[in-house]
């Protein structure tokens, strides 16, 4: 990959935590601000990633896969950050995933060689470009998806009037009944692939995909149903390999978004087909986690699969800090955290606290609960004994990654004292 534009660009005080008056300086050199969270150094709110916890979880994943025989492309709409791409491909990721065309764009403007779409690719302009850029570059790996006879036939169509001199590579797609996208049942998926067979050279079938994270329900209904889904997915790709539809290479089966990865590799070990088959994940959330709705789905993970819990599990990257700034009744709190800042559909949970003097932040005593959010406030009640006054620092763990990564434009990276050691550059 190529990072050299986004270390060379410029931060001033436009960026959200960047301290007012603060002349034009190039993002990779940050560091030596010497800037520090708990002195106050940085605008607050302000969002931060925990290099150790980064670092942890990466070779966590690492780790977990290879003894899975499993690889994985990551969901980089999650982040939407090169840096963190070229930190995931340096682990072993075998790919990225991405969803729109703008998000290949970006991934294709920093050098990353091999894609997975996973969405169809439809548009004049959309599938041109992909064209274009197979053309230009014999090394760029793209992969996407297809559901339907009339979008296998748009691809073939404009595959065959760019003639690149090689096939788009496409992924069979199963959904579920009321879902998204995908296949809902056998005898389309079959349509559908004889009709990739049938556009050869132009389009070559390289493997059967889903995505399993939508379901709704209790705990036991929704492994069930997810079950189901996996069992689809083979199926599809047990009936293709009888009718000889893949196209040359490794059978690819995909599936795994964050929270049900586990029971996806599982059940893709033992998928039984003759041809080899390479297993790929493609959960965005592990490298930031998070302290919501991905920790409590990691505790269901080691509770089904034992084995991720070597190595200490995944633990969350990402903090939103914030100001105390009113304390209008007894019971409550006004912070300098919104909707603007991070998620408003889950609240932000209150982590740890500082004041000056403190030798470090001290965990939030219990009962302090954010209850409501506005662009640029967070409504919490409070013990009538709290703590906290106005001035103090208060650190929020966030459920679901992407909706606080969406809304900045550079996250700090900061060491375990909060001294920021490098920035992260997104793009949204």
């Amino acid at each position: 990959m190529n990072l050299d534009a986004i270390a060379a660009s410029p931060l001033d005080d436009r960026s959200k935590g960047v301290p007012g008056g603060t002349a034009p300086f190039r993002l990779d050199a940050i560091a030596a601000k010497g800037w520090n969270v708990l002195r106050e150094d940085l605008n607050m709110p302000v969002a931060v990633l925990k290099e150790s916890a980064l670092t942890h979880n990466s070779a966590w994943m690492r780790n977990f896969l290879t003894r899975a025989h499993a690889v994985i492309a990551p969901h980089g709409k999650t982040t939407m950050a090169p840096q963190l791409f070229q930190r995931q491909l340096d682990d072993g990721a075998w790919a990225i995933t991405l969803a729109t065309p703008q998000q290949v764009q970006v991934a294709r403007a920093h050098g990353v060689q091999r894609i997975v779409l996973a969405n169809q690719l439809i548009g004049r302009h959309a599938i041109d470009w992909v064209l274009s850029e197979l053309k230009r570059d014999p090394g760029f790996d793209f992969y996407c998806l297809v559901d339907s006879e009339v979008g296998v036939r748009m691809l073939a169509d404009a595959a065959r009037a760019a003639d690149i001199g090689r096939p788009i590579q496409v992924f069979l797609e199963g959904g579920a009944l009321g879902g998204r996208t995908g296949v809902r049942d056998r005898a389309k998926g079959l349509a559908v692939a004889r009709a990739v067979k049938a556009a050869s050279p132009f389009l070559a079938l390289r493997g059967v995909e889903g995505f399993e994270g939508l379901f709704g329900g209790t705990r036991e209904e929704i492994e069930g149903k997810v079950r189901d889904f996996l069992e689809l997915l083979v199926t599809l790709a047990k009936d293709c390999e009888a009718e000889g539809l893949f196209g040359p290479g490794e059978v690819i089966l995909t599936a795994g978004g964050s929270a049900y990865y586990d029971m996806v590799m599982a059940r893709f070990r033992h998928a039984g087909l003759a041809s080899p088959v390479k297993i790929v994940i493609r959960s965005g959330c592990y490298l930031s986690h998070d302290s919501g709705r991905y920790r409590r789905g990691f505790t269901e993970i080691v509770e089904r699969t034992p084995d991720a819990a070597q190595g200490g599990g995944l633990v969350s990257a990402i903090e939103v800090w914030a100001y105390v700034q009113s304390r209008p009744e007894p019971g409550k709190v006004l912070l300098t955290m919104g909707a603007r800042d991070t998620q408003s559909d889950v609240m932000p949970l209150p982590e740890t606290w500082f004041r000056a003097g403190m030798n470090a932040p001290a965990r939030v005593p219990p009962g302090h609960v954010c209850t409501g959010m506005n662009d640029q406030h967070t409504h919490m009640t409070i013990p009538h004994d709290s703590p906290f006054a106005v001035g103090d620092l208060v650190s929020f763990g966030v459920s679901h990654p992407c909706l606080t990564f969406d809304k900045w434009n550079v996250l700090y990276v900061v060491d375990d004292a909060y001294n920021v050691v490098s920035a992260v550059r997104t793009f949204f």
